[in-house]
């Protein structure tokens, strides 16, 4: 099978797994985080085929779509992976790219993504988790799991281990200062690093309006 006809199955079969799901992981997230990583790995020269396969079932795997449980996820990933591609290297490349991008599993594992593709891909997922998209995204995300909009009671929890994350039920603004303003830091390439850098500046002027609006001081 070539490899146009197995982005093809593979694109059929991420919109399958993941039709209805909630937006924050849906198809249109894959569908931006794909683009983005297609982007890139044009620029920094990576192995094209292999950044679009990983970009596209990334999530496919991912613990909060299977129950808590990423090894099912993993092996629904390996199942759909192996009649395709006879090349089994190429599968566990792919497999490794998936099972480390997460920001879980960074805080899991301490460890850096080892190659260029799966750089590019943790990349582009962070990117998504950033500017105007990833403040809908993280509002998103909050409601679907009931949490607060804002308590100013509660404290950002900082340097959080991979199971306090995972646990936490912290009000949605908290999670810029738990993950997505430290995102910026964290880009692997020079050319997301780049697209970073304008997208942490809104969200930080989004967070200055809110707290200008939560506080009545907009008010003239």
């Amino acid at each position: 099978m070539d490899n146009e006809k197995i982005i093809r199955e593979t694109v059929s079969f991420v919109k399958k797994e993941l039709e209805g799901k909630e937006s924050g992981h849906d198809w249109w997230h894959i569908y931006r985080v794909w683009n983005i990583a297609k982007k890139i790995a044009s620029i920094e020269k990576a192995d094209m085929f292999m950044v679009e396969i990983a970009a596209l079932l990334h999530d496919i795997a991912d613990r909060k779509l299977n129950k808590g449980d990423e090894e099912a996820g993993l092996e629904r990933v390996r199942t759909f992976l192996t009649p395709l591609i006879d090349d089994r290297l190429i599968v566990n490349k792919i497999l490794h790219i998936i099972e480390t991008y997460s920001f879980t599993s960074q805080l899991r594992s301490k460890k850096r993504m080892d190659t260029l593709e799966g750089k590019i891909v943790q990349d582009a997922d962070r990117l998504d988790a950033l500017g105007a998209v990833g403040i809908a995204r993280t509002f998103n995300y909050g409601g679907h799991r009931g949490r607060s909009l804002y308590d100013p009671a509660i404290q950002p929890q900082r340097n959080m281990s991979a199971t306090q994350y995972v646990k936490s039920i912290s009000p949605s603004l908290n999670h810029f200062y738990e993950k997505l303003l430290l995102l910026k830091d964290l880009m692997n390439t020079k050319s997301a690093k780049k697209i970073a850098e304008g997208r942490h500046v809104y969200m930080k002027m989004f967070l200055e309006q809110f707290y200008k609006e939560w506080n009545g001081k907009d008010i003239v």
